[in-house]
C-alpha cells in the first residue's frame, strides 16, 4: 500500500504541474526494491509457510518488479549453488575474472572487461538493461524449456496490461515520468546490493575441487551492516552470509539469528561508508586470495 500511495501521489503532483512529484519516485523506488526482495524470499519458499502462497505472490510481484518469477527463481538457485566457485561462473552473478585470466586477455578484451566493470555500466546502464530489456526476452538463458518461456511471456503480458491500464488512467507522459525513474532507482539499488554481497576485498573464491558450500556462504558473502531504516527498505538482505548458509530463513527472522549467534556479526562485515570503496575492486587475485583493482593488476604484471 505505501508503494501504490507514493506512486499515485507522484502522478497527481506531476499532473498538477508540481514537479516535486519526481522526488517521490525516490522512496517509491526504495519500496519497489523491498517488494522485489519479498519476491526474492518467495523464490526461496521462505516468505510464507505454503508453497502455493509463495508461488503466486512471487508471480504477482514479478509483474511490478519486471522480473519473470519462475525463470528468475531457477537462475537464482544456480547462483546459490555455485557462488564463489571459479569453475561455475556466469549464471546469476556479476562477471568476475581472475588476475591471471585478465592478464592473458588481448588488449581489446581487457578494454571490454574494464568497460563492463565501470560504475557507469554496472550501476547505470546495467540495471536498466537487466530489468527493462533482458528480463523481457532473456535470449540464451531459456534452456529450462517451456516453463521458463511461459514465465517470461506471462510476465510480459502482465506488465503490458498493467502499464497500458495505468497509461490510460493517468496519461502516457505522467505514467512514464513516474514509472521509469521508480523502476531505475529500484533496479540500481538492487544491483548495488547484489554487488556488495559478493564483491568485497576479503570474499572467497575457489576452484571446484577446493570449493565448499559453507565456506562460500560464510566467507564469500558479506554482512552489510546498514542503519535500521536502510535495513527495512532492503529487507535485511545485507545479512547475506546467513542467507546463503540457510536460504529458507525469511528476512524478517534475520535479526533474531544475529541475536542468537552474535559471532556472525563479525564475519564479512561491511559498513555503509566502507562499502563504497569496493567499487574499485574488479579482479580476483588467486595468489593473494583477495579482490584487487585494475591498478593493482598493472603493478602485478610481469616486466
Amino acid at each position: 500500500m505505501p508503494f501504490f500511495m507514493l506512486w499515485l501521489a507522484a502522478s497527481w503532483c506531476l499532473q498538477a504541474g508540481i514537479w516535486v512529484g519526481l522526488a517521490l519516485t525516490v522512496p517509491a523506488g526504495a519500496l519497489l526494491l523491498r517488494l522485489f526482495l519479498i519476491q526474492h524470499d518467495c523464490g526461496h519458499g521462505s516468505f510464507f509457510r505454503r508453497r502455493r502462497a509463495n508461488t503466486w505472490a512471487g508471480r504477482i510481484l514479478g509483474v511490478l518488479t519486471l522480473t519473470p518469477y519462475e525463470f528468475w527463481r531457477r537462475t537464482h538457485a544456480q547462483h546459490h549453488a555455485r557462488t564463489g566457485n571459479l569453475d561455475h561462473r556466469g549464471v546469476g552473478d556479476i562477471d568476475t575474472l581472475t588476475l591471471a585470466e585478465y592478464l592473458g586477455l588481448s588488449r581489446s578484451a581487457r578494454w571490454r572487461y574494464r568497460l563492463y566493470r565501470s560504475p557507469l555500466v554496472l550501476f547505470g546502464l546495467g540495471p536498466a538493461y537487466q530489468f527493462l530489456l533482458r528480463h523481457r526476452v532473456p535470449a540464451g538463458m531459456l534452456r529450462g524449456g517451456w516453463r521458463n518461456w511461459t514465465s517470461v511471456m506471462m510476465t510480459n503480458l502482465g506488465v503490458a496490461a498493467l502499464w497500458l491500464g495505468m497509461m490510460y488512467a493517468v496519461g502516457p507522459k505522467t505514467f512514464l515520468l513516474v514509472q521509469i525513474p521508480t523502476t531505475l532507482i529500484a533496479a540500481t539499488l538492487g544491483v548495488w546490493l547484489f554487488y556488495i554481497q559478493h564483491q568485497f576485498e576479503e570474499t572467497s573464491w575457489h576452484q571446484d575441487e577446493a570449493w565448499s558450500f559453507q565456506e562460500a556462504a560464510l566467507h564469500g558473502s558479506s554482512y552489510y551492516d546498514l542503519p535500521p531504516l536502510l535495513r527495512w527498505f532492503s529487507a535485511e538482505i545485507g545479512v547475506h552470509h546467513v542467507h546463503h548458509l540457510c536460504s529458507t530463513i525469511p528476512f524478517y527472522r534475520m535479526q533474531a539469528v544475529l541475536r542468537s549467534f552474535p559471532q556472525l556479526k563479525r564475519v564479512g562485515r561491511l559498513g555503509l561508508r566502507e562499502s563504497f570503496g569496493t567499487i574499485r575492486l574488479t579482479l580476483w587475485d588467486e595468489q593473494r586470495r583477495r579482490m584487487i583493482s585494475f591498478a593493482d593488476a598493472g603493478a602485478a604484471r610481469p616486466a
